[in-house]
């Protein structure tokens, strides 16, 4: 089985307008052209990360969810500086049926508000949620601290936080989590830090190093469609896995297209 944890959707349907001063981007990211995209890749299931466009109203990826509840799971988003961010995250995963929130410090903001979302987390914590984090690799260390001192709680790494090719030494930042078994990484997102024309061939180091950190059950792939469209899309993101990182084998290819992403999002088999 294939199931992709990293895609986005979106419509250009007035009822699910953007947040102020947010523009949706320049892609086709329909529901129904990503399950074209899935067919055509044979991708049987996909989690669905809400993006950023609609800050914190999820009511698209809600409904996609119930139009698709075999098919989808789905991260929200809530507003880390809101008080009520642990009880709207027990609303959107106990009544819209998602599993999962996405936090992104210092991406875009200056992440000031990191410091105050142990409630956030003690809420992800009782609901037995993954967290997804969206940031740069100068400040895993922070979300480190964090992950340890929460370790009941799954915390999932965004596109490997952007290591640069150009300061290798920068992902001992994400390597040194490897420590901490509740932390998983998406070797997604490559295509923002190459400085090469696919297959990214210098972007593979890294996510061999981090394959030799973590292990292949703890790493997943994404697509990370329809942004990846530009650059790789849909087919050439999941070819990179099974093709072009030569160091993987067909048992650590079945973790990272599908077996790990499993115990995270289980859509239904737990």
């Amino acid at each position: 089985m294939i199931i992709d944890p990293h895609v986005h959707v979106w419509s250009a349907d007035p009822a699910y307008p953007t947040a102020d001063g947010q523009k949706l981007p320049p892609y086709d990211g329909r529901v129904e052209t990503l399950l074209e995209r899935m067919g055509e890749n044979g991708v049987e299931k996909t989690v669905l990360v809400q993006v950023i466009q609609y800050r914190w109203d999820n009511r698209y990826t809600a409904d996609c969810l119930k139009r698709y509840p075999d098919t989808f799971e789905g991260v929200c988003r809530v507003d880390p500086e809101s008080p009520a961010a642990p009880d709207d995250l027990s609303r959107l995963v106990e009544e819209d049926g998602f599993r999962g929130v996405r936090l992104s410090p210092w991406i875009g903001n200056d992440g000031g508000w990191w410091a105050k979302q142990d409630p956030l987390w003690e809420r992800a914590e009782a609901l037995g949620i993954p967290i997804c984090i969206l940031t740069s690799i100068d400040h895993l260390p922070e979300i480190e601290a964090t992950a340890r001192r929460f370790e009941a709680v799954q915390v999932c790494i965004d596109h490997m936080a952007w290591p640069p090719v150009d300061d290798p030494a920068l992902i001992q930042n994400l390597l040194s989590m490897a420590a901490l078994p509740n932390v998983y990484v998406k070797i997604s997102g490559v295509w923002g830090v190459t400085k090469q024309d696919y297959p990214y061939a210098d972007t593979h180091e890294g996510v061999r190093k981090a394959y030799d950190a973590f292990g292949p059950e703890r790493l997943m792939w994404g697509t990370d469609w329809p942004m990846s469209n530009p650059h790789c899309g849909y087919a050439g993101a999941l070819k990179l896995v099974q093709k072009h990182y030569t160091f993987l084998d067909e048992e650590d290819r079945e973790w990272i297209l599908g077996k790990t992403v499993l115990r995270l999002w289980p859509f239904g088999q737990a």
